[in-house]
């Protein structure tokens, strides 16, 4: 068969180096259309921006001044946060163009560097948080309608968005979504496209707000800078806020994850670049600015979303309404992209022979029918449970991110391997090389570190929720009439989540642990 003519010519340059040939043929064909239904890059780029921006933007000062961390903290979390997500991306894209094949984004690359197991587990772990983001999206959602109570008094009845009103109208919410995303994937992200553009005006407009109505006090930011004397100590402060930034940009993972859905290869690696750049402005400009509007003690005390609050302190009742105006679109968004998420990954695992092949059926659309239908369920479970422990906002983004920090160490683990290897990186990531290891090796230990700050709650509350997962594994696995913990390392895994699990059952029967405290 007859070589395209681009992959002669660059055959030819490259001739006497096979890696690079091998590299070069690759990345031309990695920026080939593949899909030409697919998501072209405009489109890849607003849906991980509606994925990262949703909420934590608009809470993002009062959940760090609540957190007891001065501005120092704020802006050290900043500074470890910037290097930390900069090598998780950097990791994520780095991945897109050395394993383009692999179209499963977070399970593909656990699976390919630890077995199936551990794809499994990186699999179950970012769907259940990715399920669990718009199930704490629901509480805010409706709290902040409450909110426009004086304008329009049935609001009142959803309170603080745990109660049953807002069981209901949250329910409602998630099947609505369901009946979209079955219409199709490419759909959805239209729709992500207007609504992203939309929800990035009332953030833009109070950042200039509050620089033009010059409400930002220098007295006051460094006053914040240095902290109350008698608060928690700076490690504590720090270690408290980077799970609220980390929570910010959760998504940064997004284009890997819809890999599949893409029209080129090497659009996914463009995209989490420029959205990162963009959004990570963002956040800076808020928080900084935010500082130096009110002092910390007050931010801490403002109800959610803290944005409103101090926007409305700035320029009056109307930079209020303006915030929760956005906070509601922004949550219509991302709702509706997680929505796309918490789909996409049991669907691809179940496609690669891991979860249950149930999980792999589409309908006439490509909509993968049975993960959202399930999801949605397992969704209802947890809106039905908020309702009975009246779980907050901060209870629920919190076990998110406690879920997914599993998949990130996986897949930074695996980067940092295949850089050492310096498997599959002629042609297809600049050199030199250690600039790759060193993203490899800082994104895992950031990655760990934010395990680490969890803290042993948040380890309870993990363990509880990824024990489960391993009757879902077996049962993929005998469907196919595969082994299933046949290497000696997954036997390990398995002991040592059961080991945490009846640790973490345990714990929360003796009250050791609350874990809706």
């Amino acid at each position: 068969m007859q070589e395209p003519e681009g992959t002669q010519i660059t055959a030819i340059d490259a001739a006497g180096s096979p890696d690079v040939i091998e590299g070069k043929v690759c990345e031309t064909l990695a920026d080939e259309v593949t899909n030409p239904e697919g998501l072209n890059l405009f489109r890849l780029v607003t849906t991980v921006i509606t994925l990262i921006i949703g909420a934590g933007i608009f809470t993002l000062v009062g959940d760090m001044a609540a957190a007891g961390a001065n501005t120092g903290a704020v802006l050290v979390s900043w500074v470890i946060s910037l290097v930390g997500v900069f090598c998780l991306m950097l990791c994520f894209f780095g991945l897109s163009r050395v394993k383009p094949e692999l179209k499963g984004g977070i399970y593909s690359y656990a699976s390919a560097g630890f077995g199936d197991y551990m794809g499994f587990n990186s699999a179950w772990g970012y769907w259940i948080s990715a399920l669990l983001t718009p199930v704490s999206y629901t509480v805010l959602l409706f709290s902040t309608l409450s909110t426009f109570a004086p304008f329009i008094p049935f609001m009142s009845v959803f309170g603080d968005g745990n109660n049953l009103p807002s069981l209901i109208g949250a329910t409602i919410v998630v099947w609505f979504y369901v009946f979209l995303v079955l219409r199709g994937i490419k759909e959805v992200t239209g729709v992500n496209a207007v609504i992203t553009i939309s929800k990035i005006v009332p953030i833009i407009t109070a950042i200039i707000a509050i620089v033009a109505a010059q409400k930002f006090d220098m007295g006051i930011f460094l006053q914040n800078f240095w902290g109350e004397p008698g608060g928690p100590g700076f490690f504590e402060q720090v270690s408290s806020t980077l799970i609220v930034t980390i929570w910010v940009f959760i998504g940064i993972e997004g284009a890997v994850a819809i890999s599949g859905r893409a029209r080129k290869s090497s659009d996914v690696g463009r995209a989490t670049i420029i959205s990162f750049v963009c959004v990570f402005i963002i956040y800076l400009l808020v928080s900084i600015l935010s500082m130096g509007v009110m002092p910390r003690a007050e931010l801490a005390a403002l109800p959610n979303p803290s944005l409103a609050g101090v926007l409305e302190y700035a320029v009056g009742s109307w930079g209020g309404i303006l915030v929760s105006c956005g906070l509601v679109l922004s949550l219509a968004g991302a709702m509706l992209g997680y929505m796309v998420l918490s789909s996409e990954t049991p669907h691809e695992a179940a496609t690669e022979g891991v979860f249950p092949k149930v999980f792999a059926k589409v309908n006439k659309k490509g909509a993968p029918i049975v993960t959202l239908l399930i999801t949605a369920g397992v969704m209802q479970l947890f809106l039905i449970l908020m309702l009975f422990s009246s779980a907050t906002y901060q209870f629920f983004y919190h076990v998110s991110v406690g879920m997914i920090l599993i998949p990130y160490v996986l897949s930074s683990a695996y980067f940092m391997m295949l850089a050492f290897k310096r498997e599959g990186f002629a042609g297809h990531l600049s050199s030199p090389v250690w600039k790759w290891k060193l993203a490899g090796v800082v994104g895992l230990v950031y990655s760990l570190f934010l395990v680490y700050s969890t803290g042993f709650a948040g380890i309870i509350i993990t363990a509880i929720l990824y024990a489960p997962g391993a009757f879902v594994y077996v049962k993929g696995k005998r469907e196919r009439g595969e082994p299933y913990f046949k290497k000696r390392s997954d036997k390990i895994i398995l002991g040592v989540i059961v080991t945490l699990f009846v640790v973490a059952v345990i714990a929360v029967a003796t009250g050791a642990v609350d874990i809706f405290g």
